[in-house]
């Protein structure tokens, strides 16, 4: 009994000193040590003891010491109170000394004190902060922001008697703190993720713009490797065509001095044969015979020879290639074995007379006689049914009598250009016999009239610089397959050409009636027409119908006329859908004409007396104008306004301004992204600003392929150095040389 008593004395000893050292050291941020069998809980400072209770300082901020604990006699009716049979202490079956401090539970604190059991809960603090995160383990919450005041106690204790100034903070608030950490972290990680997806873009964008620029270079190389060797080898065709044509010529005229060497060898043959012929003759008769020789007909005639023998044609072969001598012997030979001594002579003497059927100064060729420039005052009688072509160009021949061409039927063109053919001497039947005749060229004769009875597989006729006086209702008749016709320089007007005239013509497509005594366009023009050549007349005006019939006309040339800008009906061509080119350059123009066809793509204006281009003149046309000719004129400064290009900014190809008095470069035409070549040559230009002529805006390729400024007033000094950007080749500009003083 006295042994267990001096045991007791000695714990209980030991569990005071051991307080009052605990009591006199402020307790780790959050943590308690209770004495008993359960180990020590976390707990946080800044604790108060509840309902009323308040803890006493030190002084010291920060540092709590519970003396609320000592003398607890007094009765705390707010307290949860265990009672105890004695001074030690009871609590859920376990038996705890007097003076003993445990936590049964987070965020309360519990004192045994003389036998009774006193519990307090923890109150924290208010903070004032924006971000607040409560640690695991501790019951009030604490900032993890810069805090702006001091932490204020709001009519709540003081911290409590621990001395903990970090109070604990429940599990669904640490939760959500943890989850407003992870939000954090996320958004800045998606952030970063996004700057580095951004800089990645801006990389793949550059090396994107990288990869373009050096294919657009490449290609541009391409290109220009390209035209070069199509230019080469255009000019390599060119070197090859004009070496063809050189050998060519050197051949037919190799060929044509073989050819009258053998002629006049023949002629030579022919003459001492005569001469021979002619010993054996006497009388009127040998005269008469020999006057016969040269008489024009179907058979060429020859005394010593039979008919029977010369009616037969003579191959065309003998007449194109040269024999050596004795070799027409062994063919003719080899081909009638059977024929007489005497056969054979008379054979070898009429290949000798083939040859003359040629005049002198005639040659042949495969399928053509060409005999120009000879002499000759007569068709030559010829009998060569192969026969194509017949050129007699150039001769005195003024009669073309009938059956002229029997001997050569399958004659396809005939030319019988600068003769003093006159319309009388023409027979009617001349060229009836002529079934597959398809161009005939009667250039440079005397006629009055066009022939007759010309055949009607007539494709191509040329009557020019004749004395052409009247174009009757009949004079086309029956040439229903005729497409070219060619009446220039002659004396027809309005008054001797009949309306009707043209009808026959179905198929004709191309008429020229230049240098002739018009006044007015001709009327009764043919619906197939679709090119019309109108030059250097006196036409003064062009109504309303004057195309009215001919709605498939692509050309009108009407330069050298008296045209002016108020003589040209308003609906004259505009409706016209397939009228692309308009020649009115040698005019008496001041403005470029209004009402032009809506379907214009080449208009030459060149040599007029233009001073200005009206606002929207070209805005009608449609796809729009491409080729545009004003040299020659008289614009100035003042001339082009802002809209005189309208309508051709994406079609205008090559445009030419020189030869005027313009004074700078024309607004307009850095909008021209078509616009290929440019002449603004022999003008007043004296200065280039960097936008004049290339947009500075406009990032397609280069598209002037040539650039004309010289002969102007232009210091090359001053022209800024991207004024020609847009031009592929800066050879292609011509400066040089200026007229600066």
């Amino acid at each position: 009994m006295r042994l267990n008593l001096i045991l007791a004395l000695s714990l209980l000893a030991c569990l005071t000193f051991s307080l009052a050292k605990y009591q006199r050291r402020p307790l780790a941020r959050g943590r308690r040590r209770g004495v008993g069998p359960k180990r020590a809980r976390k707990q946080t400072s800044n604790t108060a003891l509840q309902q009323g209770r308040t803890a006493e300082s030190n002084g010291q901020h920060g540092s709590i010491f519970i003396e609320s604990y000592k003398n607890t006699k007094e009765p705390k009716p707010n307290y949860e109170v265990t009672a105890a049979k004695s001074e030690h202490c009871v609590f859920r079956g376990i038996t705890m000394y007097d003076k003993t401090v445990w936590s049964p539970k987070p965020c309360v604190n519990c004192l045994c004190s003389s036998g009774e059991v006193v519990c307090d809960r923890i109150l924290c603090s208010t903070l004032k902060c924006q971000l607040k995160f409560q640690p695991i383990g501790e019951c009030c919450p604490i900032c993890i922001d810069p805090v702006v005041d001091a932490p204020e106690f709001s009519g709540d204790p003081p911290p409590n008697d621990l001395g903990d100034p970090y109070p604990e903070i429940s599990q669904s608030q640490r939760d959500k703190k943890e989850r407003l950490k992870k939000d954090e972290e996320e958004r800045i990680r998606k952030k970063d993720a996004e700057r580095k997806q951004r800089k990645k873009q801006k990389k793949e964008e550059a090396e994107r713009q990288r990869k373009l620029k050096e294919a657009k270079e490449a290609r541009e190389k391409e290109e220009e490797l390209r035209r070069l060797r199509e230019e080469e080898e255009e000019r390599e065709a060119a070197e090859e065509r004009k070496r063809r044509m050189e050998e060519q010529r050197r051949v037919e005229e190799n060929r044509t001095r073989r050819l009258e060497m053998e002629q006049r060898e023949m002629m030579r043959a022919l003459e001492e044969a005569a001469e021979r012929a002619q010993e054996g003759l006497r009388g009127d008769e040998a005269t008469e015979d020999e006057d016969m020789v040269w008489l024009r007909g179907d058979v060429f005639q020859m005394p010593p020879v039979p008919p029977t023998k010369a009616a037969d044609p003579p191959p065309l072969l003998a007449l194109q290639e040269p024999t050596e001598p004795g070799e027409e012997d062994r063919e003719l030979g080899e081909e009638s074995p059977e024929l007489g001594e005497e056969e054979t002579d008379e054979v070898e003497e009429e290949s000798e007379m083939v040859t003359t059927l040629l005049p002198p100064g005639c040659s042949i060729s495969d399928i053509t006689v060409t005999c120009e420039n000879a002499k000759l005052t007569g068709i030559p009688p010829l009998s060569i049914p192969e026969l194509k072509s017949l050129s007699l160009q150039g001769n005195e021949i003024k009669t073309i009598p009938a059956g002229a061409f029997n001997g050569i039927p399958n004659l396809e063109w005939i030319d019988l250009g600068k003769n003093k053919i006159v319309s009388s001497g023409i027979d009617p039947q001349a060229f009836k016999g002529l079934k597959f005749l398809s161009r005939l060229y009667m250039d440079g004769n005397l006629l009055e009239q066009i022939p007759s009875e010309l055949p009607s597989t007539l494709q191509e006729l040329k009557i020019n610089e004749n004395n052409l006086k009247e174009i009757e209702e009949n004079s086309f008749e029956g040439l229903t397959s005729l497409v070219t016709l060619e009446m220039e320089g002659n004396l027809l007007s309005e008054g001797n050409v009949n309306p009707q005239a043209f009808k026959p013509l179905k198929e004709l497509t191309y008429l020229r009636l230049g240098r002739n005594h018009f006044r007015t366009v001709p009327q009764g023009l043919p619906a197939s027409l679709l090119e019309l050549y109108l030059e250097n007349n006196l036409i003064e005006e062009i109504s309303e119908t004057a195309f009215n019939y001919t709605t498939n006309i692509n050309v009108v040339v009407l330069r050298h006329n008296k045209l002016d800008e108020s003589s040209i009906a308003p609906l004259a061509w505009i409706n016209h859908r397939n009228l692309e080119s308009v020649d009115l350059s040698h005019n008496s123009l001041y403005l470029v004409p209004s009402f032009l066809p809506k379907s214009l793509v080449h208009l030459v204006l060149t040599g007029n007396q233009i001073e200005r281009i009206p606002g929207y003149v070209f805005a009608h046309m449609e796809p729009g104008l491409e080729y545009l000719y004003l040299s020659y004129n008289k614009l100035d400064g003042d001339a082009i306004e802002p809209e005189s290009f309208f309508g051709t900014f994406n079609t205008m190809t090559e445009l030419c301004l020189d030869h005027n008095h313009l004074t700078s470069i024309p607004m307009g035409i850095n909008e021209m992204t078509a616009l290929h070549f440019l002449r603004l040559n022999n003008n007043k230009i004296r200065h280039i600003s960097e936008d004049a002529i290339c947009n500075p805006l406009n990032e397609d390729d280069s598209h002037l392929v040539a650039l004309r400024l010289e002969n102007n007033l232009l210091d090359l000094r001053k022209i800024p150095p991207t004024a020609f950007s847009c031009v592929r080749s800066y050879s292609s500009v011509v400066l040089k040389p200026q007229r600066i003083k």
